[in-house]
């Protein structure tokens, strides 16, 4: 017994972690789990992102999606201060951009092909409710990272607005908000939205959040972009300032 603590304390031993079992010359060496945190692909701040505030509000005649236009390397440094962040991917329904541009820009891209395709086989649009579950089946089971999209759309059954968070959950709601400004423009949102709104009335409530968010969120900012949607088709315009909106 002595002799063979004599061995294992001698400093030319093997190590523990490396050391085959003694009971058995053909057992497996066991090795250490290397220590640490797994990185994947997040390159921090090379990366575009978007930050963003994004809005979403439905209407008896329509809907409104509000974005900001700025894009920033790790929230600190502004990269793009004209981003479009909305874009229409459907005859009557836009997605907003939100997250990672990268992920967010492939994903409005699939999501359109995939609505354009169906439109082919079919002779016949595709229902928002179907997009927003195909937008919830892309987020959780694609390569799109970090993406928090809002969907808003028009059809026989009337308006629409979904979120779809980065798990693929899919929320319908009268309205909502995504992005980092979303706590400033909910906040404005809730004072505002009305049941009955019109739809100038929501563009001014949707236009006031995202102003909100913009005056104290880093990750927002220089200026609107707003997305009118009615059964006749999806109208995009950006604007620098929000005085004349509002």
């Amino acid at each position: 017994m002595s002799t063979r603590m004599g061995r294992m304390n001698n400093g030319n031993a093997p190590s523990t972690s490396h050391r085959r079992n003694e009971s058995s010359p053909y057992a497996p060496e066991l090795g250490d789990v290397p220590a640490g945190t797994r990185t994947g692909d997040d390159h921090g701040d090379t990366v575009n992102r978007t930050g963003t505030t994004t809005v979403g509000i439905t209407t008896d005649d329509g809907v409104v999606v509000a974005t900001d236009m700025r894009a920033s390397l790790g929230g600190r440094f502004v990269s793009n201060k004209d981003v479009q962040k909305v874009e229409q991917i459907h005859p009557t329904a836009a997605v907003t951009l939100v997250g990672s541009v990268g992920g967010a820009q492939s994903f409005i891209r699939t999501l359109r092909s995939e609505v354009n395709l169906y439109e082919s086989r079919r002779g016949e649009t595709m229902p928002i409710d179907a997009v927003a579950t195909l937008a919830g089946n892309f987020a959780r089971g694609g390569p799109f990272r970090a993406i928090h999209p809002i969907l808003g759309g028009v059809d026989e059954a009337g308006s629409h607005v979904y979120s779809i968070d980065p798990a693929g959950g899919v929320m319908a709601d009268d309205y909502t908000v995504t992005g980092s400004g979303m706590q400033l423009a909910y906040g404005v949102l809730e004072n505002e939205y009305e049941d009955d709104l019109t739809l100038p009335d929501a563009r001014s409530a949707a236009v006031r959040a995202v102003k909100s968010a913009v005056e104290r969120d880093t990750g927002s900012g220089n200026g609107v972009f707003l997305a009118e949607i009615t059964g006749g088709g999806v109208d995009i315009q950006g604007h620098e300032s929000f005085d004349a909106l509002l």
